[in-house]
């Protein structure tokens, strides 16, 4: 099985410091609906992992979470993709949960869930704690430049085997194009 892991906000939509609170906030990043459609088209498992500290902090409620996921699975729909399943940290930051990125708890459930090895399997977001958390369970991570990953990509700490991207389509052209 191919299966792909993507961080959401700052990867798949616009990120806000404000917090996406709803459905009407959340707006895709050009370009990245249709590479998640490119990549479920070629067979390919697509799973997002993100923390959502928001709900911890009471920003926005589980239900209202649900329907921002529903946007988004109804935006893939009319091009011909899906995202397969959701991950995501509800605690603050100072909960000291196992799941909330950088530890790779979210990673652990993604394993037992799909009941493979997450060895190699390519982890896409855009700060330093999604790289962290995909690497510590042998991911291959992706950093993009949309969202956060400019100011990523200076900071200290990067894993050594990073690979970089532009954006979402980018990580696709790299993944799905035949290399000669």
């Amino acid at each position: 099985m191919k299966l792909i892991i993507l961080d959401r906000d700052g990867v798949i939509n616009h990120d806000s410091p404000d917090y996406i609170k709803s459905p009407d906030e959340w707006h895709p990043i050009e370009g990245s609906l249709e590479a998640i459609a490119r990549f479920h088209q070629a067979g390919w498992k697509v799973v997002v992992a993100s923390n959502q500290s928001g709900l911890a902090r009471k920003l926005f409620d589980a239900p209202t979470l649900s329907k921002i996921h529903t946007k988004i699975r109804s935006s893939l729909v009319s091009l011909g993709g899906a995202i397969d399943a959701f991950f995501i940290c509800p605690h603050g930051p100072d909960e000291g949960c196992d799941c909330r990125k950088p530890k790779p708890g979210l990673f652990h459930d993604i394993a037992r869930r799909f009941d493979i090895s997450l060895q190699d399997v390519p982890a896409v977001g855009d700060s330093l704690r999604d790289l962290q958390a995909s690497h510590a369970l042998g991911c291959q991570p992706w950093l993009v430049e949309t969202g956060n990953g400019m100011k990523t990509r200076s900071q200290k700490g990067l894993p050594e085997n990073v690979k970089f991207a532009r954006n979402l389509t980018d990580v696709a052209d790299q993944l799905l194009t035949p290399r000669p």
